[in-house]
């Protein structure tokens, strides 16, 4: 009823999922009906990486090498979390590409794979960065922007890094923040880079 590809539902099918979270429930179909901007409320756990992660896949041009959706999460081990669960999601969408670039492991194999085509990239800020600045990781087909546990991210530390990324992708994209908290450094965020976001 959600509106999802019959392709996305045999995968949702396969991990064994048959009902949606209230996360899911709320965002799915926003996500795949409208491009308006979401802030979303979610502890660790709820399903939030299926919540963006679905329509995400769903309407990415899988025939386009070029990069259309970042995914930004705090740590490595939360990018290849969400990276494994995006690659299950885009099981039956032949030539979508996922990579997953993160600080600590060796950029020239993450550079390899992103000069091959990477329809879809998650990132931690950090690297995002380094690799924008050797323009291997280029923003300017970004049509989805998701910032995933955006509360840890600021805690961290990465407030500069996560500026610069916003700042440089197509004013056209849509923006999604998922947070368990609303610091006010993110109510800022929110305000500078998102339009009229649902809530």
């Amino acid at each position: 009823e959600m509106g999802l590809s019959p392709a996305m539902l045999k995968a949702v099918e396969d991990l064994g999922y048959q009902t949606p979270t209230p996360v899911q429930e709320q965002t799915i179909p926003v996500l795949l009906a409208q491009p308006n901007d979401i802030v979303a409320f979610a502890q660790t756990g709820t399903g939030k990486t299926a919540a963006y992660g679905l329509p995400v896949i769903q309407q990415v041009e899988s025939t386009s090498p070029l990069t259309q959706a970042l995914v930004l999460c705090p740590t490595r081990e939360l990018c290849m979390q969400i990276t494994n669960d995006l690659i299950s999601f885009a099981k039956y969408q032949p030539g979508t590409q996922v990579v997953p670039v993160y600080g600590g492991a060796s950029i020239q194999e993450q550079i390899k794979k992103l000069d091959k085509g990477a329809q879809v990239v998650v990132a931690t800020p950090g690297r995002a960065v380094d690799l924008i600045n050797r323009r291997k990781l280029k923003l300017n087909h970004i049509q989805w922007l998701i910032l995933d546990e955006a509360d840890e991210m600021l805690s961290m530390g990465f407030k500069d890094d996560l500026d610069a990324i916003l700042s440089g992708t197509p004013e056209t994209r849509q923006t999604m923040l998922f947070s368990a908290t609303m610091p006010a450094e993110m109510v800022a965020i929110a305000n500078k880079y998102m339009v009229d976001p649902i809530e």
